[in-house]
């Protein structure tokens, strides 16, 4: 038979299990499609809504004829021309990554590492001609993600920089009063205000 203290020791965890608040998934981890490590010449900006204006990936600076790598293990889904330039899209499942322009190296089904060669730079359709440009996108369904999050390099979360800023307890709570910052005119005040250090407004009136 079970003594109780062992019994009620096991209830309390049960209970701590059932209660633990769910944590989310972590990002998975991957590497920069171009290496060394490219500079990042255009941010992550996700449009209002599907069709509005926006900038669904990054833009990494690379040169022409750079190997472009598979920042996450996968199977390439599509490696073809669109719209004039090359693009190389690898699907991880639950999300898929996007390269372009790129001279695709691999083929449709081709199964894939992180860091694998999927293809090369191009300047066919870059971003930032005369320059070449990695356009690198990351999406889950049709919900664009900032892909520098892959490699550590995004935001933690998704939210204004001014809100990761805690509001001071006194500002959130005191009460604005209409005669906040008011002070007396000078005439108004007599003498013995001005000796004694009493604040004196400055004017116009």
């Amino acid at each position: 038979m079970t003594p109780r203290p062992a019994l009620g020791a096991l209830l309390v965890t049960a209970l701590l299990l059932v209660a633990a608040p769910a944590v989310a998934d972590p990002d998975p981890v991957g590497v920069w499609p171009l290496a060394p490590q490219p500079e990042v010449v255009a941010g992550f900006d996700p449009p209002d809504d599907p069709w509005g204006a926006g900038h669904r990936g990054v833009d990494l600076l690379g040169s022409p004829g750079q190997a472009v790598h598979a920042a996450l293990p996968g199977r390439v889904s599509w490696a073809g021309v669109l719209a004039g330039r090359g693009v190389v899209v690898v699907d991880h499942g639950s999300t898929r990554t996007t390269y372009e322009p790129v001279e695709a190296t691999v083929g449709t089904g081709d199964v894939v590492a992180a860091g694998d060669r999927i293809g090369r730079l191009s300047t066919a359709g870059s971003h930032c001609l005369p320059q070449a440009c990695l356009h690198w996108g990351w999406i889950e369904d049709e919900t664009y993600l900032d892909p520098l999050r892959l490699v550590g390099a995004g935001p933690v979360r998704l939210l204004p920089l001014w809100q990761d800023q805690p509001v001071p307890a006194a500002r959130a709570t005191a009460p604005t009063s209409p005669y906040a910052g008011w002070r007396p005119p000078l005439d108004a005040l007599t003498p013995a205000d001005v000796l004694a250090g009493r604040p004196v407004a400055a004017g116009p009136w």
